[in-house]
């Protein structure tokens, strides 16, 4: 079992939710998403500001067993990075 944890700027909390759902993901709690050997738990963090800026944040705390991780990882970047997101890694990821 590999344990990620990874903070995301850029990308809205409903709309994590919606692409891990993308990802064949169920929605089992309000913030836990669970799929074929893995689960993901975001949680809302305070805005990201910057003066006058202000930018959404989420962290993840990914939960992925070994034959599916290396798989479901390359998958969510795709899905994340193709929409725009900067992704900040508190983790080695990948």
């Amino acid at each position: 079992m590999r344990t990620i944890v990874h903070e995301m700027r850029g990308i809205p909390y409903y709309l994590l939710k919606e692409y891990l759902q993308e990802l064949d993901g169920t929605l089992v709690g309000e913030d836990l998403i669970q799929g074929d050997g893995w689960s993901v738990k975001i949680e809302k963090l305070e805005p990201f500001r910057l003066f006058s800026l202000s930018v959404g944040q989420s962290r993840l705390t990914m939960e992925l067993e070994e034959r599916i991780a290396d798989d479901f990882l390359e998958r969510f970047k795709k899905k994340t990075f193709e929409r725009g997101a900067k992704a900040k890694d508190r983790s080695r990821f990948g």
